[in-house]
């Protein structure tokens, strides 16, 4: 059972739902040491105070806000809680609106709740309500020391939090310049790009996707550690080439082709006619070709493993 970050109450009008809060992440980031340039030497961060230049252990170092410049008033975890006991305590929902109205923009980062023993009921009904009303609970909430906007709505069996960014962390879109409109777009190359889309149609499936530039990390660092050659090495990287004007109906076109082809078995006849392409000789060549008995037997012996020595 996974530690809860959080222990608290749901409240909606009157009703009380008791919960606990769980990380829904879990990151696998690569971990990398910071290393003098010199020596490979491992480099530490130290907690020093300004003013004797020496370390500070944890026991020693508390919260303070600086209220004027050098003066602060020290703050406890019992005075961040002391506060606002309720703020600190509740996942407090403000009002219930459809879930297709929240733009994407606004989810921040998902957690998930569960019930202690004394809310399972009430915790099944709240579930239950959102999901045959397409609801989803807007809620403020307390984490650590900040207050969140926060978006209650369920997945499966389960009650999903996540937290959401409020208007004013937004910048505003309209400072970009997008296009408006169709901005030139033709019928023809719509019609196309959406036959493209069609033809890439799949389900859902989140366990498909995989991080794909860690395991090409990891295989740069094999080949460097492989090698000995562990040192920095500094190559220039190859800058993609700026953006022509392209035919993009070609392209379209192309790649609904690509996308056809995907998956599509190959003919026999096209098997047989290429097989026999291949070992045709060509008019007025000299050179001799190879049996294929004895190509695949020197390919075979050129893929063999090289025998072990003996100890």
């Amino acid at each position: 059972m996974p530690r809860a970050i959080w222990k608290g109450s749901i409240t909606f009008g009157l009703v009380n739902i008791p919960v606990g809060l769980y990380s829904a992440e879990k990151r696998q980031e690569m971990q990398f040491h910071l290393l003098d340039k010199r020596d490979q030497s491992p480099v530490r961060y130290k907690r020093v105070s300004e003013k004797s230049g020496r370390e500070v252990p944890w026991e020693n170092i508390v919260r303070g806000y600086e209220y004027e410049e050098g003066h602060y008033v020290i703050l406890s975890d019992q005075d961040l809680k002391r506060a606002n006991p309720e703020a600190t305590q509740t996942v407090d929902i403000l009002d219930f609106v459809d879930a297709e109205e929240i733009s994407p923009v606004y989810f921040d980062k998902p957690y998930y709740l569960a019930p202690d023993k004394k809310g399972t009921k009430s915790y099944a009904l709240l579930r239950e309500t959102l999901t045959k009303s397409g609801k989803v609970g807007i809620a403020k909430v307390v984490i650590r020391t900040r207050q969140y906007l926060s978006a209650l709505l369920p997945q499966g069996d389960v009650l999903i939090l996540n937290l959401l960014r409020f208007a004013h962390e937004l910048r505003d879109a309209g400072e970009l310049e997008v296009p408006h409109g169709k901005a030139g777009v033709s019928d023809r190359e719509l019609e196309m790009a959406e036959r493209l889309v069609e033809g890439m149609v799949a389900e859902w499936d989140p366990d498909k996707y995989r991080d794909n530039y860690e395991n090409d990390l990891m295989t740069l660092i094999e080949k460097r550690v492989k090698s000995g050659d562990t040192a920095a090495v500094e190559t220039p990287v190859p800058r993609r080439q700026e953006g022509n004007v392209v035919d993009l109906m070609a392209l379209l076109k192309r790649s609904v082709e690509v996308s056809g082809e995907k998956g599509k078995p190959e003919k026999a006849g096209k098997k047989a006619k290429t097989a026999a392409k291949s070992t045709a000789k060509p008019a007025g060549t000299t050179s001799r070709a190879k049996p294929a008995a004895k190509r695949t037997a020197k390919t075979a012996k050129s893929h063999k493993s090289p025998a072990r020595k003996s100890a």
